[in-house]
């Protein structure tokens, strides 16, 4: 059994177990029981617990904030996540976002686009699982940190639903353990297939100088390479990519390619030969 103890969710976001037990209480968690009954929170429990703290941040009653909570869970279809819809406070009223749409939760009252942006003080409070901006990505001074393992966590989360963001944390996970190498192999992919093939070839570079058994950080850097026009360069890391992995049928063709418009004839076919063994059926 896996998942946030009450505690290490009380040590990232400074909640009392109390509280934890209080939207247990009010059906909005529904935590596993570990072997002692301890309560275990999972990822996404931990998404909502960050928003309903960043509500509390910014000074809405608890009593306002579980009225909020209560009437969004009746306005969600049935198995929809509350960490999956943005929560922002503008002024003082607290405000609901899921794609296009906009409402008050409290009133169910629907928001239009010309209704007001909220002023220069007033700051969102975002569910990170919905795809927060990135400047909500960087927590301020006072509020709980995540650790990098937690930021790299959180942005394998988003990746499927909100890329941006997910590159957002992953920087974020980077920034606290530069040799981080799944969090730069993820980060170089997804900059990869924005389009940013030089910088996702950095990251898969570093990930390979914190972990130099990486067979997939090394292929991948191939790829780059090969996207760039650095036809020497991709081929070098093909090479340690079929060196690692052996058996990585992809890696030898594209070797074999390569190594045939460089010229190496022999090498070609050595990788061809290996590519076809593997694809045998």
């Amino acid at each position: 059994m896996t998942g946030y103890s009450a505690k290490e969710i009380g040590r990232l976001l400074g909640m009392s177990a109390g509280e934890l037990r209080g939207y247990v209480r009010d059906g909005f968690l529904s935590p596993e029981r570990g072997e002692h009954g301890e309560m275990l929170f999972s990822f996404q429990d931990l998404v909502f617990l960050r928003t309903a703290r960043g509500l509390t941040d910014a000074r809405m009653p608890p009593r306002r904030i579980r009225r909020a909570f209560s009437r969004l869970k009746e306005q969600l279809p049935e198995g929809r996540p509350l960490s999956g819809v943005r929560l922002a406070v503008e002024g003082s009223r607290i405000v609901a976002e899921d794609g296009a749409s906009r409402w008050q939760p409290e009133s169910g009252q629907i928001l239009l686009d010309f209704d007001p942006p909220p002023s220069a003080g007033e700051s969102p409070v975002r569910s990170p699982a919905a795809g927060p901006s990135p400047q909500t990505l960087t927590p301020k001074s006072s509020e709980p940190e995540f650790s990098a393992e937690q930021w790299f966590e959180f942005a394998s989360e988003l990746e499927a639903s909100a890329p941006d963001e997910a590159i957002a944390a992953y920087r974020r996970a980077l920034a606290l353990d530069a040799a981080h190498a799944d969090a730069h192999v993820n980060l170089g992919r997804l900059l990869h297939e924005a389009g940013d093939a030089a910088e996702a070839a950095v990251h898969y570079e570093a990930a390979l100088a914190a972990r130099p058994d990486d067979a997939v950080a090394a292929f991948n850097l191939g790829v780059a390479e090969e996207d760039l026009r650095r036809l020497p360069e991709a081929l070098l890391a093909y090479q340690k990519a079929v060196r690692l992995d052996p058996r990585n049928a992809d890696a030898h063709y594209n070797a074999a390619a390569l190594a045939e418009r460089l010229g190496r004839t022999a090498e070609a076919l050595q990788h061809l030969k290996s590519y076809k063994k593997l694809t045998q059926p």
